[in-house]
């Protein structure tokens, strides 16, 4: 990868694990509502990249916008930024 890459990243909790090598990760962002002025949370799914399968259901993850993996996947895991809390 070069250095110069400007990649989206986000932060996400993953929300699925299921599937190999990929993950499920749940976005969420807070915007004001155009009209009522309310904040409101929207949130967005992405399948991600998990090579290492280290991802669970539950973690905090930092992902990273590549090229098209898959059909639906074009993002992959950078880091774990928290594990799930066991319950």
């Amino acid at each position: 990868m070069s250095e110069g890459a400007n990649r989206r990243q986000l932060v996400g909790r993953v929300v699925s694990d299921k599937m190999q090598k990929t993950v499920t990760v749940q976005v969420e962002r807070r915007v004001k509502h155009p009209l009522y002025g309310k904040v409101v949370t929207r949130s967005s799914r992405f399948h991600a990249h998990d090579e290492e399968r280290a991802c669970k259901a539950g973690d905090l993850v930092l992902i990273e916008e590549c090229r098209p993996l898959a059909r639906t996947k074009s993002w992959r895991v950078i880091r774990l930024m928290e594990k799930a809390k066991i319950v």
